[in-house]
């Protein structure tokens, strides 16, 4: 068995074309942006919140430093608000991974598994092949 090469997962069907590759490879990078804003919506999503309990906090010293109205205030205005209208973050990020999230990495999936026999990452795996010293240490194949 030669172990000099990529494994069969990440080697290109016969006959796939350069083409093909790189449009699976684009695909892929494409899935990877999404992940990050997925990331991100989380983000979004604790930082809001805790933003919202350091509200609680807030009011209390207000309403300790004899600043009811301002207390009252935030409370009324700012604590528990929708950050669109009728939405908190949870539900932001629970209609993104349930619609646009899901149906991306469907898509993505199914693209891979018509072309490419579910294969991820081809482009990557030969453009290691190009980059890394053959018998260095340190450059292995796998």
């Amino acid at each position: 068995m030669n172990h000099d090469g990529p494994d069969d997962a990440h080697r290109r069907p016969e006959g796939m074309s350069d083409a093909t590759v790189e449009a699976l490879g684009k695909l892929s990078e494409a899935l990877e942006v999404i992940e990050r804003v997925r990331g991100c919506l989380y983000e979004v999503h604790q930082l809001t919140g805790q933003a919202d309990f350091k509200l609680d906090e807030a009011v209390s010293l207000f309403m300790q430093a004899g600043h009811a109205g301002i207390a009252q205030r935030i409370q009324r205005e700012l604590i528990g608000r929708n950050i669109v209208p009728g939405h908190w973050t949870f539900q932001l990020v629970e209609e993104f991974d349930d619609g646009y999230y899901d149906e991306f990495r469907t898509v993505e999936r199914d693209v891979r598994g018509e072309l490419a026999g579910g294969r991820r990452h081809l482009y990557e795996a030969e453009l290691k092949e190009r980059r890394r010293t053959h018998g260095r240490e340190g450059h292995e194949a796998r």
